[in-house]
């Protein structure tokens, strides 16, 4: 059995971590993570039960494949300082925009690496995980981390310059999405339901709607008006939201992602 490690420990990483030992992608004796915040990374460990490594040259000791989700301006520095622990190892990265190619002049020839974009809903089995396709890692290995990463999601092979677009969607989309859920909840409890409550009307209404259009591929525009009634109460919501501009904002959302860094 492979061993897995991750150099980071926050949002993404976390949510990584906990996605694939809780639903059994990989076992926790199997997990080694090195992290900057050591109180709350033994809190972490001791719940979860993976090992934790001092320094990214202790882990690449004691793994098969490393997994980087520090931050984007922490890069460079790392793999200068501690790159040449990475020959012959796998290495993966969620890392937003250090794609195969930006990779290569930074990375020792017998490193296998690919560019991995998930979202946190993979810590409870459901996330969004894009695997660009340019990468060097062999067949077996290949097929490894992406069973591994089927068990906590659905899996996309994405072309590299599709990456960006996607990570903004299904990458930054569930902070838009929880938005909506918020936004919705707090119409909810203006008309007296309980916060609580509100919140679980919400979600179950955004998890229903979107199992239903990926078992029945059915158009969006088909789910809608499937509740719009003629001269009902929805088509009158959704004229408000037209109105707000709704959907311009979703995609004004997504332009603003894209247009971040040029």
């Amino acid at each position: 059995m492979k061993k897995l490690g991750f150099l980071g420990a926050g949002n993404m990483g976390g949510a990584l971590i906990r996605g694939l030992i809780e639903f059994h992608a990989i076992e926790p004796e199997n997990v080694y993570v090195c992290g900057h915040h050591p109180e709350k990374l033994q809190a972490f460990s001791e719940e979860l039960g993976f090992h934790i490594s001092e320094t990214l040259e202790e882990m690449a000791e004691k793994t098969d494949c490393i997994l980087f989700a520090v931050k984007p301006y922490h890069i460079e520095n790392v793999l200068k300082q501690s790159g040449a622990c990475l020959k012959g190892k796998i290495m993966l990265s969620v890392i937003s925009g250090y794609d195969f190619d930006r990779y290569a002049p930074l990375l020792d020839s017998t490193v296998r690496h690919l560019y991995i974009m998930p979202n946190t809903p993979s810590s409870v089995g459901e996330g969004v995980l894009m695997f660009e396709e340019k990468h060097n890692l062999h067949e077996d290995e290949y097929k490894w981390i992406y069973d591994m990463f089927s068990k906590i999601g659905r899996v996309f092979a994405l072309p590299s310059r599709l990456m960006p677009a996607g990570a903004a969607v299904a990458g930054c989309g569930p902070a838009f999405i929880a938005m909506a859920l918020e936004a919705l909840s707090d119409a909810g409890v203006k008309y007296g339901i309980p916060r609580k409550t509100a919140y679980q009307l919400a979600s179950q209404m955004i998890l229903g709607t979107a199992k239903m259009q990926l078992q029945t591929n059915l158009h969006p525009g088909e789910i809608k008006d499937g509740v719009c009634s003629p001269l009902g109460t929805t088509i009158r919501g959704v004229q408000a939201l037209e109105k707000a501009g709704m959907r311009s904002a979703f995609m004004d959302a997504v332009d603003a992602v894209m247009q971040y860094g040029k």
